[in-house]
């Protein structure tokens, strides 16, 4: 899994890969996201995943500008899978964690998460988080 993400374009949309288990919680967030998370980004476009597998494989893939995970994804957690992206993912694309407990965020920490969000889904600090993420990740690809 050692593959460099592409970089974002203004030709293309910006593509999100949203992971968990809950059919309920990727719906929810590419609800709160919508077409485009802020009026000043691209377009949006989704990728879901409900597996380990799943992930990994878009990982491998590439052309990746953020990483929606859900901490209570079972049987891999969301955690555990940002820790591993993080490791494995050469210039991995941001991750941004969706915890349960406020008493996980020092999980988030250990898996260098670049972002955490709460359940249950705030649009508006979904929206805030990925909009963040995904402004960094145009800056730092169109130097």
């Amino acid at each position: 899994m050692e593959q460099t993400q592409s970089a974002p374009t203004a030709d293309r949309p910006l593509k999100v890969v949203v992971y968990s288990d809950d059919r309920t919680v990727r719906r929810d967030v590419m609800l709160a996201l919508g077409k485009r998370p802020a009026a000043d980004l691209p377009a949006v476009e989704y990728l879901e995943v409900a597996t380990q597998p799943a992930l990994l494989a878009a990982a491998d893939a590439g052309r990746v500008d953020l990483f929606i995970l859900d901490g209570e994804a079972v049987p891999a957690g969301g955690l555990g899978m940002a820790r591993q992206l993080k490791d494995e993912v050469y210039r991995c694309p941001p991750v941004l964690v969706l915890i349960a407990r406020p008493q996980d965020a020092w999980l988030a920490t250990w898996s260098r998460a670049d972002a955490v969000v709460a359940h249950p889904i705030n649009a508006v600090a979904l929206a805030q988080a990925a909009a963040g993420l995904l402004r960094t990740r145009l800056a730092l690809t169109s130097r």
